[in-house]
């Protein structure tokens, strides 16, 4: 990646003047002299809405694919890309705090121009990638609930998102919240999945150590590869880095060390919940599809109706639905989110609040609207799959300039990453990298 020649000091092309979600730009206070817990209550939020993007339906249809057909083994990889999803949202919160640029802007300002256009968009394939799978994820959610044909599910999926963020604006804690109480639903949905679906215990155990078949077995690395791309979402990146930034702390070293540190707290807790729920997900699967002979469960839909006659309890089936509603709902709204900060922050460009979300909101929903209009239930759950490989493949072009910045002394001046972390940080881009050619290889193969 080429960077500009007009590069300051400081590392950066030039001086800072935009402010990433201006309208909320450090609009909630941090208790200078507080005790440790009303600190990190102030700084808890980010990492929810972070975490939102480790649960989405994309997650799903994975995880449901790859439980139903290899049993427990794929849970390796959920915890794998749960571990690289910790490490790279740190980096990203990082370059928020200290660069005060979220890593849209930061590419901007750090790039050429058409090497910046370039990463918009490939992050617009990916977040409409993401926004395909969670409004499908939705619209198939109120289809099973109350009926409503798929496609008028994607309508009001894309209005509600809409009537949610208008509360943005006023007090940025209502957004937060309402993340929040979506996530309890989901969590409180699956742990009465668990509890009556009986995963068996030692296997379980034993799928969270890698196996070299899940590498040998093109079948299972494509939908680990899936998992991987469903986990560590590219916008997540770009999300964070800005989110961070509504927090009032003092803009100086100290203030960005206490920053740096409550937020890590924040979406590393919030992760693990993730990790919790995604996991949760794969083992409902295993269990209740894979141990009973139903190997080729992979259609949502499938497993909502099998859910009932296997288990034997319609609440199965019903908080099955619910949590994906609660799912696809909190995903789109923080998706919408992560598409109007990389919108503003790699074209340089300032809208009208409204009208940036009405933009962003179709650049998402239009390629869910046409598939689901071609394809109705048919293929589905294998688009929900392919679109959880292709946010993969883009990963590699997030993460890449997120490692390169936060690498950088002149960048990130004292807060530049030690030796350790960036050791790791590389490892994980060139993994990534890796089994994205190994994909692509093995597909055209």
């Amino acid at each position: 990646m080429e960077a500009s020649p007009m590069e300051s000091k400081s590392g950066w092309r030039k001086a800072n003047t935009r402010k990433t979600l201006s309208e909320v730009f450090s609009s909630i206070k941090v208790p200078q002299n507080g005790s440790f817990w009303k600190k990190l209550l102030a700084f808890t939020g980010p990492g929810l809405m972070v975490a939102v993007g480790y649960m989405d339906p994309g997650n799903w249809a994975t995880d449901i694919a790859g439980g139903s057909r290899f049993g427990y083994t794929l849970l390796s990889v959920i915890l794998i890309s749960n571990l690289f999803a910790i490490i790279l949202q740190h980096l990203a919160l990082k370059l928020g705090v200290v660069a005060e640029r979220d890593l849209a802007q930061a590419c901007h300002d750090h790039f050429s121009p058409r090497t910046s256009f370039s990463l918009w968009v490939l992050c617009e394939i990916a977040i409409a990638a993401c926004d395909l799978a969670e409004v499908i994820g939705s619209a198939i959610a109120l289809n099973l609930l109350f009926g409503i044909p798929l496609i008028w599910g994607v309508v009001i999926t894309a209005l509600d998102v809409l009537i949610i963020l208008f509360f943005q604006g006023r007090r940025f804690r209502i957004i937060e919240s309402i993340v929040f109480s979506l996530i309890i639903i989901i969590m409180g949905c699956f742990t009465f999945e668990i509890l009556v679906s009986h995963p068996d215990l030692f296997p379980m155990l034993s799928g969270l150590l890698p196996k070299p078949v899940i590498v040998t077995n093109s079948s299972m690395l494509y939908i680990a590869i899936a998992i991987l791309g469903a986990t560590v979402m590219p916008h997540n990146l770009y999300l964070h880095s800005s989110l961070v930034q509504t927090r009032d702390y003092p803009r100086t070293t100290a203030g960005k060390k206490m920053a740096i540190k409550f937020g890590t707290l924040d979406s590393t807790i919030a992760l693990v919940i993730a990790f919790f729920i995604n996991a949760a997900i794969l083992v409902l699967a295993a269990a209740t599809f894979h141990s009973k002979g139903h190997e080729e469960v992979a259609e949502i839909t499938d497993a909502y109706k099998l859910l009932t006659p296997l288990l034997g309890t319609t609440l199965a089936s019903v908080l099955f639905a619910v949590a994906l509603l609660a799912s696809g709902q909190n995903s789109t709204l923080t998706g919408t989110l992560a598409g109007q900060i990389v919108m503003e922050g790699f074209l340089n460009i300032k809208l009208k609040p409204w009208l940036r979300r009405l933009i962003t909101r179709m650049i998402a929903v239009i390629p869910a609207f046409i598939v689901t209009y071609l394809y109705e239930e048919r293929g589905i759950s294998k688009l929900l799959l392919l679109s959880q490989v292709i946010l993969s493949m883009q990963l590699s072009f997030a993460v890449v300039p997120l490692v390169m910045f936060t690498n950088s002394k002149t960048k990130m001046r004292e807060f530049v990453n030690g030796k350790i972390l960036r050791s790791l940080a590389w490892a994980i881009t060139v993994i990534i990298f890796c089994l994205n050619v190994y994909l692509l290889y093995d597909t055209f193969r």
